[in-house]
């Protein structure tokens, strides 16, 4: 993931040329092996299985409402109150679930890769 840190937000894009929000996810998670998530950030709210905030884990997917219309953003949970997340503004980064802006407006969380597959992954 530290490779495409900093990509621009393209709106759409899918690549290591820039990338969206669901884009991205769709990028990383190619990686893990898997290839069936939707593209949408709404769609992809709806797949793997629902997890509780305090029970996330590395490579669960977390989602907000960042226009007031449901579920319009998403990033990848790092661990340690962190999440990676191509931001309209900056691009790809990493933030804290606790900044407020996304306190604030975090929906839910989905898991779609096992524990295992995700450290075999960073390892």
């Amino acid at each position: 993931m530290n490779e495409v840190l900093g990509t621009p937000y393209v709106w759409g894009g899918t690549t290591a040329a820039g990338f969206d929000c669901s884009g991205f996810i769709l990028y990383v998670l190619k990686k893990f092996n898997v290839d069936n998530l939707p593209r949408t950030s709404q769609s992809q709210a709806k797949v793997g299985t629902a997890v509780a905030k305090e029970n996330l884990r590395s490579g669960d997917l977390v989602f907000f409402n960042t226009l007031g219309t449901g579920i319009s953003h998403a990033g990848i949970y790092l661990g340690d109150d962190q999440f990676a997340h191509s931001s309209s503004s900056k691009g790809v980064r990493i933030s804290k679930l606790s900044e407020t802006y996304y306190k604030d407006r975090y929906v839910t969380a989905r898991r779609v890769v096992d524990q295992q597959s995700y450290l075999n992954m960073v390892n």
